[in-house]
């Protein structure tokens, strides 16, 4: 039996597999700008603060990658 959100989830993706590249990096910034206006109207912080915050938090715990490091 499929659910409510298992229609929302393909309905979503088949607008999202419907849409050009360009209208798909669109759509990701845009996310990306709603999810940081939430984060600054929340915590009471400028925009530049909040987006310094973020950025801080990406990097916790995050080893260095060696992918691009030249073997010895």
């Amino acid at each position: 039996m499929r659910s409510v959100a298992d229609d929302l989830r393909r309905r979503t993706m088949a607008h999202v597999l419907d849409l050009t590249p360009a209208a798909r990096i669109e759509l990701a910034l845009s996310l990306g700008d709603d999810d940081l206006d939430l984060f600054v109207s929340t915590s009471g912080l400028d925009r530049d603060e909040a987006r310094r915050r973020l950025m801080a938090q990406r990097h916790v715990g995050r080893a260095p990658s060696v992918a691009g490091t030249p073997r010895s």
